[in-house]
């Protein structure tokens, strides 16, 4: 298989890896969190994808009853959006209310007042990047963005031209306010989920989705 592939096709990849690595947007532990003087580098973290945590340790299992505040859109200088519009800001944050409540309804009962056994979480959408359109589905079947593809795919990363979604998550007991858990998170689709590849905003929901879905795992 390796006899087929071209020089310049091999080059093509590498330019594509050098030009990608460089657009790619790693996150921050943001200012203007409140859980920001908590937040550390998460050093059992190597895939880049929660690179700031504070995780002390918590009795999950005594939580029974669940607050979801809405979610915000952070408004920090340190914000990473880009040039993404305000409407595609407010549909991932729409998304993200949804997408959560529907997932941890499975562990939790819904909850809109603080109580015994309650937690609170509160999202703070911090950053994203839309796919790019046409290039993010066409990378994938040519035979450069393929090959970079598959790098990706085996290191865990994220693909050509597909957008993300970056955000913090802050868990508090609702009765105390005190912070028990908080971290920054960048999720992304599989390169090869082809799916996540049609539409601006598709990948950054896929990202929301696995997010919701690791934050479930994590109370189990």
């Amino acid at each position: 298989m390796l006899k087929s592939i071209k020089p310049q096709h091999l080059l093509l990849a590498v330019l594509c890896t050098i030009l990608i690595g460089c657009a790619s947007v790693t996150p921050v532990a943001y200012s203007g969190l409140a859980s920001a003087p908590y937040l550390r580098p998460n050093q059992q973290d190597d895939s880049g994808r929660m690179p700031y945590r504070f995780a002390p340790q918590t009795e999950w299992q005594k939580y029974t009853r669940l607050i979801i505040d809405p979610v915000t859109i952070y408004q920090g200088a340190d914000n990473q959006f880009g040039d993404m519009q305000d409407t595609d800001k407010a549909a991932l944050a729409s998304y993200m209310q949804t997408e959560f409540a529907e997932k941890l309804r499975s562990r939790f009962e819904p909850a809109t007042e603080a109580g015994p056994n309650t937690l609170r979480l509160r999202l703070i959408l911090t950053g994203a990047k839309t796919s790019t359109p046409v290039l993010s589905t066409f990378s994938r079947f040519d035979i450069a963005g393929g090959l970079y593809n598959v790098t990706q795919t085996v290191r865990g990363k994220e693909g050509a031209f597909t957008g993300s979604v970056i955000y913090a998550v802050e868990i508090y007991d609702s009765s105390s306010n005190r912070l028990l858990s908080a971290y920054v998170t960048k999720q992304y689709p599989n390169p090869y989920n082809i799916g996540a590849s049609l539409g601006s905003l598709s990948a950054s929901k896929t990202g929301i989705e696995k997010g919701a879905d690791a934050l479930v795992a994590q109370f189990k």
